[in-house]
């Protein structure tokens, strides 16, 4: 039996491993170097209290994708807590799990986010409602609507940066007053110094136009309309997937099942080295649980680092070290806070289910404020009901976006949620009195940067690309800002290449490389 060695379980690595299994008769073994699958996206536990690290939305364009999900865990065929709760009425699935009594189910969920900017609350996207105006001021709206038509009538020619990419999209004046100080948060850096490819890879065809069609749109008549919402920019999607007790709740389902039809997991299993011959790796060597090993295959396909990746092959010309060892990554702190209650208003209109929650019905607020580092926070609440073990309590997450081993990264951890909590206060979301219990996860290269040597990359991804049996995957293993769907469509690209005995790369590379790669009925 022929076997390939999968680096990393996370949504990459452990799609191609069941793919493999499902469609193949080649063996995986996954080597994880941490203690648990999911990658970014696991489910961290802390006192009966689940985090979702980054947060997740369930969705995608593409119907393999979501056939894949809905495969692993059943629609909700019963209503959720929340939903029993204040009468909300979602899309069911006839004979599916009721998540009041089983656990591997994916609830359908509503999609609130809003953008905290001068103490005051905006939807997100934007809209042109009594709201946005009156927290605007007609001056600034005026100016706002002018950029915008600037740019319509004369764009910037050639969008080399990300500054470039959302000024021809939203006008020098939404940019600024929505978008910039986030983005900036983000990545640490201007974006004039970020390459636009960030922006056609995440936020595609968004644009001022685009949203207000769907604003319009929503004042139309409402007719049932599918989860899948093939019509509408991701971005702007009004449900989503997601699992009951969070991401990694489906990712320990699929390594279960993985394990199940006989395909290996290794955890705690860090690759050091690799052994080449011909274009092909021959072995991998790697220490598991502090024991060194070496295992040869037949096929590799990493999720690891690309900049570590480089490292670890055997001689590398050195120009391409070059490359690989100038690509930047930005990493992550998340703070979660148990509150007794939060202080932001609950923006349902009068009426609705909404309304009737406790606590806000947002899932995600972006902090547009350039006095605090906080860049998001996560209302867990609402991401799924299940995720928080005491439902009186408000149980959120303080999202920060560093430089590993920078000062905020090395701060101790009660300094650096005294920090938070205090951030929190200062922006007028929570009082410190209603904090009860909080914990930290730092976690590193979380997103691919768009600058350092990333302009050369091609060097990088040609070199790789001429080692037959190996194949790149994913977020960190391609340096490329991917959605896990995308990541999850990277690795059946792989599958796919290993499946037809073809070393034609392209096509893993091409995934969200186009702005309507994923958009098609798949």
């Amino acid at each position: 039996m022929k076997t390939a060695v999968i680096i990393g379980a996370g949504p990459s690595g452990l799609t191609a491993a069941l793919e493999l299994l499902r469609t193949t008769d080649v063996k995986p073994i996954i080597l994880e170097e941490n203690d648990f699958v999911g990658g970014i996206s696991r489910t961290a536990v802390y006192k009966g209290n689940r985090m979702d690290i980054g947060g997740h939305r369930f969705f995608s364009k593409s119907d393999t994708v979501m056939d894949w999900w809905t495969n692993i865990l059943r629609l909700q065929g019963s209503p959720s807590r929340d939903d029993l709760e204040i009468g909300r009425k979602v899309n069911l699935t006839a004979g599916g799990p009721d998540p009041e009594k089983e656990d591997r189910v994916m609830l359908v969920r509503s999609r609130l986010s809003r953008i905290l900017y001068t103490r005051k609350l905006f939807d997100y996207p934007v809209s042109l409602n009594a709201s946005t105006i009156k927290n605007l001021g007609l001056w600034r709206m005026f100016k706002i609507g002018m950029s915008y038509l600037k740019v319509c009538v004369l764009p910037k020619r050639k969008e080399v940066s990300l500054e470039d990419f959302m000024i021809n999209r939203f006008g020098v004046e939404l940019y600024k007053t929505f978008f910039r100080d986030y983005t900036e948060k983000v990545w640490g850096i201007p974006c004039d110094k970020i390459s636009a490819d960030w922006g056609a890879q995440r936020i595609k065809g968004l644009s001022i136009s685009k949203t207000l069609l769907h604003a319009f749109k929503a004042l139309l008549p409402k007719k049932k309309e599918s989860i899948r919402q093939k019509d509408t920019e991701t971005s702007l999607i009004g449900e989503f997937l997601y699992p009951k007790l969070g991401p990694g709740e489906l990712w320990e389902t699929v390594a279960d099942e993985i394990q199940k039809l006989g395909g290996e997991l290794h955890l705690n299993a860090k690759v050091t080295a690799f052994e080449t011959a011909d274009k092909n790796v021959t072995a991998v060597r790697y220490t598991e649980n502090g024991e060194e090993k070496t295992l040869a295959a037949d096929y590799f396909m990493s999720t690891m680092p690309v900049k570590d990746l480089v490292n670890d092959l055997p001689n590398v010309p050195e120009d391409i070290r070059r490359v690989a060892n100038g690509l930047v990554y930005r990493d992550f702190m998340t703070v979660g806070l148990l509150l007794d209650s939060i202080d932001i208003a609950n923006p349902a209109k009068p009426g609705t289910p909404e309304s009737k929650l406790k606590f806000v019905a947002d899932n995600w607020i972006y902090v547009q404020e350039s006095d605090v580092k906080l860049g998001r926070i996560q209302v867990f609440n609402n991401w799924s009901p299940y995720l928080v073990s005491d439902p009186s309590k408000v149980w959120i997450g303080l999202e920060y976006f560093v430089n590993e081993g920078d000062s905020m990264w090395n701060m101790a951890d009660k300094d650096f949620i005294d920090f938070a909590v205090a951030e929190l206060e200062k922006i007028h979301v929570a009082k410190k009195s209603a904090v009860k219990d909080a914990v930290l996860f730092r976690v590193p290269k979380t997103y691919p940067a768009y600058f350092g040597t990333y302009k050369e990359f091609d060097k990088v991804q040609n070199y790789v690309n001429g080692i037959d049996n190996l194949f790149l995957m994913g977020r960190n293993g391609m340096h490329k800002y991917n959605n896990m769907d995308h990541s999850m469509l990277t690795a059946m690209e792989a599958v796919k290449c290993i499946r037809e005995n073809s070393t034609d790369k392209s096509a893993i590379w091409n995934v969200n490389a186009e702005k309507e790669y994923h958009e098609g009925k798949k």
